[in-house]
């Protein structure tokens, strides 16, 4: 699978400098870390699951988390185990391909029930989602993967999800991180990403930030995930990758924009229509999310609707000038460091303060491809919203 391999080669070959790389469930954990784009989650419950894993496929996913914890009652939970089952037997049978699919569980245990319970269609699943991952209940968790991987053969990743109260109250924040931070490095090799989970602590003061707001915006939200990027997301080698929170507002009607406006990949003129089109669906507070989660150190989101996906990877694609900067400063010539003008003429790039990001940079050209310099975030998103 690619990032925007759901679109025609010829529109993608007007659209990128560099194409976003191929990639797959056997890739390395770097890039698929980096590739995990708009993660969409989906309760366990959904009766043709199937379906719906192979219809996301076509619109441009490439994760996807199949949820047995918050996302469905608690009486469900037998149900949704049986049905996860007959679903992954079904995309076995269909031969088809599926996205990099992830089970969120509610207890250890349910690892290694499931990955026998499965049996040769664990073939299928890329790892679990770890729920209010803590030191405590985390080695417990990441041991019933390692003891899973051992009896279906296969390479399961972890992604722990970072929302629980000791995390998010004061006084007991910053033990929780070093246990955190003790607890995933030890098991770093089967720890692909962690996540945010943002609304959880808005919960624990009665919050809930309105459409136009970002996590930003929600002082303690902000607060926490500063803290979170501080200790776990360091560019010396010792940090994870971490997602952005999840948006959750979305329109009732999934053709979110007119279909002439999501057949052209050239917009022919239409730029500031589809503008006005993303204000008019709540998704001008996503937009800036976005775009903030990345200038705090976040690489993907969390999503809980289809609309939000085509936004998180256009806005996840390297500008030409970024690209351009980047290869500027890893330079072998520039090694010893110094300062050089913007081939764009319109900033400075100073290499030794700048070379993490700029590493981080090309990571991400890597998986989500180089913009062509005339090409912008609009045309990108006009291209992967195309059917």
């Amino acid at each position: 699978m690619r990032h925007f391999g759901h679109i025609a080669p010829a529109a993608r070959e007007g659209l990128f400098f560099q194409e976003p790389c191929e990639f797959g469930a056997g890739s390395p954990a770097r890039v698929l870390s980096a590739a995990l784009g708009a993660t969409l989650y989906s309760p366990a419950t959904r009766p043709r699951l199937a379906d719906d894993v192979i219809k996301q496929v076509g619109r441009g996913v490439v994760s996807m988390v199949l949820c047995l914890e918050d996302s469905i009652d608690d009486s469900e939970v037998v149900g949704a185990e049986e049905n996860l089952v007959r679903q992954f037997a079904d995309l076995d049978a269909r031969g088809v391909d599926v996205p990099l699919l992830f089970i969120r569980v509610r207890e250890p245990g349910q690892i290694a029930d499931l990955v026998v319970r499965l049996g040769r269609t664990v073939r299928l699943l890329s790892g679990f989602v770890l729920p209010k991952f803590t030191e405590e209940c985390g080695v417990p968790y990441l041991e019933a993967l390692a003891n899973a991987e051992k009896v279906c053969g296969q390479r399961l990743f972890a992604m722990p999800v970072l929302e629980s109260p000791e995390l998010l109250h004061l006084e007991t924040r910053g033990e929780a991180l070093r246990g955190i931070a003790r607890t995933v490095d030890k098991y770093r090799e089967r720890v692909l990403a962690l996540r945010l989970g943002v609304t959880d602590f808005c919960s624990a003061y009665g919050l809930r930030r309105a459409p136009d707001m970002t996590a930003y915006d929600v002082q303690i939200v902000a607060a926490v995930i500063g803290d979170v990027v501080n200790v776990l997301g360091r560019a010396d080698g010792t940090g994870f990758t971490i997602t952005g929170p999840v948006w959750e507002y979305f329109r009732l009607q999934e053709r979110m924009f007119k279909p002439q406006l999501r057949r052209s990949p050239f917009l022919e003129g239409r730029a500031e229509e589809l503008r006005t089109a993303l204000i008019e669906h709540d998704l001008d507070g996503l937009l800036r999310e976005i775009e903030l989660d990345r200038a705090n150190g976040l690489l993907g989101k969390t999503c809980i609707h289809p609309s939000h996906v085509a936004p998180v990877h256009a806005l996840s694609v390297v500008s030409h000038e970024e690209f351009s900067d980047a290869q500027d400063i890893l330079r072998p010539e520039r090694d010893g460091g110094g300062v050089m003008r913007s081939a764009y003429t319109n900033k400075m790039n100073e290499v030794k303060p700048h070379r993490a990001w700029a590493e981080r940079t090309l990571q991400r050209a890597e998986v989500f491809g180089v913009a062509r310099e005339d090409v912008g975030f609009v045309e990108l998103l006009a291209a992967g919203l195309a059917e």
